[in-house]
């Protein structure tokens, strides 16, 4: 069993697209200002792994332990693909997400060393 210590912090990826931009700002605005939690750009493109539009919210361990359940209620719809940062990115993706919502497939790619 792995210890938790080793984690920095959490990643959640609001994904979103023309239809639901607008309720995707305002779900990750509201985290941001309830939680504090650092909120990227709206990114109206895939980028990295995921295969839609997408925001990031950077949460602490102590913020994502309430983001995540405040998420799974006001999603409204939305797909949320959450992981931890603990140093292995292809693990973290591929092996310890979280869906909120359909899991959908990623482009892990990116992080394999060839």
């Amino acid at each position: 069993m792995r210890d938790t210590g080793g984690i920095t912090g959490y990643h959640a990826h609001v994904y979103f697209d023309e239809g639901t931009v607008a309720q995707a700002r305002a779900l990750c605005e509201a985290a941001r200002d309830r939680f504090g939690v650092v909120m990227g750009r709206m990114h109206e493109t895939c980028v990295g792994p995921h295969p839609h539009w997408s925001c990031q919210l950077a949460a602490t361990p102590a913020q994502f332990a309430e983001l995540l359940p405040w998420l799974a209620l006001n999603r409204r719809g939305l797909i949320v693909f959450a992981h931890p940062e603990s140093g292995d990115e292809l693990a973290d993706h591929r092996d310890h997400g979280i869906w909120l919502g359909s899991g959908l497939p990623q482009d892990l790619s990116i992080f394999v060393k060839g």
